[in-house]
């Protein structure tokens, strides 16, 4: 029997709690609800705040089956925020919002991971943060995609824009920065240029481009999910890897100490300790006060 549990006054019945998720580490769909629920709510409530939500759902756990969904699944409740979204001139997109606990434990008992845009519901394809995407190619490992992150902090910092890290939950690093809002193309412009100069001054380490022949023992700065129409794993989420991994925000300090892979893995069970310690080491992403102009095209 599916237990119902009151979340906020709502009603949810969750599912199949025993089954294990993650046979790595015997995780199982009762323990990612309790982190969802418990550790990472807060935090995580904060970066889905009124922007729409993609699923990557794998509800047999990284084994089974994945599959990308946009649209609301059926049998979404009513009481789910949902966004028009546009997807082009002639096309309205619709999209969950999960604006509350209740609509983050609902969608947590799909078994997801959460991905979001670099713009907020109210305001379609208008960019409030910047993101690159540093993807390893093997032998490279995130402790070349650190040395690329230092790369362009400093880059940034020229231009006098902050830049905040986490990982990606997978293999990679991921660099973010509150901007005052700005066209998507703008910011991927801009994006892209950056991209170019890290290749241009690093051009043992760094490619800009995706095709896969050059990626091979060098980082893949992705400026691409500044597009309107992509999006990036949200803060906290659990990604559907052989572990129950966390895209996990890190310090600087972190960044310029890694040494090895293994220094930038973070479980969902290490995530409690992280945030009593750090607190969410994003939250300057969310104060308007942090967020700068775009600089203006060259």
């Amino acid at each position: 029997m599916t237990p119902i549990t009151k979340v906020e006054g709502r009603r949810l019945a969750l599912s199949n709690l025993d089954k294990v998720l993650y046979p790595a580490t015997g995780t199982t769909k009762g323990e990612v609800l309790h982190y969802y629920a418990v550790t990472a709510a807060d935090a995580l409530l904060t970066h889905l705040h009124n922007r729409p939500v993609s699923f990557l759902r794998y509800p047999d756990g990284p084994d089974g089956q994945r599959f990308f969904t946009k649209n609301p699944p059926p049998g979404t409740p009513s009481w789910v925020r949902i966004a028009e979204v546009p997807r082009h001139a002639a096309q309205q997109n619709r999209q969950v919002v999960v604006q509350d606990l209740a609509s983050l434990m609902w969608a947590a008992n799909l078994v997801v991971e959460f991905h979001t845009p670099q713009w907020q519901a109210d305001a379609p394809g208008i960019a409030d943060r910047m993101v690159f995407d540093l993807d390893p190619g093997a032998p490279a490992t995130v402790v070349e995609c650190c040395r690329v992150a230092l790369w362009l902090r400093e880059r940034l910092a020229a231009d006098g824009l902050p830049a905040y890290g986490k990982t990606s939950g997978s293999k990679g690093l991921h660099l973010l920065v509150p901007l005052e809002p700005a066209p998507a193309d703008r910011v991927s412009a801009y994006a892209k240029r950056l991209a170019v100069e890290a290749e241009r001054d690093l051009p043992d380490l760094v490619v800009h481009r995706m095709t896969r022949a050059l990626r091979p023992g060098k980082v893949f700065v992705d400026f691409s999910q500044n597009a309107a129409a992509k999006t990036t794993a949200t803060p906290y989420t659990l990604r559907a890897g052989a572990e129950p991994t966390a895209s996990a925000p890190v310090t600087w300090a972190e960044i310029e100490d890694c040494r090895t892979p293994a220094e930038l893995v973070f479980l969902a069970a290490d995530m409690a300790g992280r945030l009593e310690r750090y607190g969410d080491l994003l939250g300057p992403l969310l104060d308007p006060d942090r967020a700068r102009p775009l600089p203006a095209a060259p």
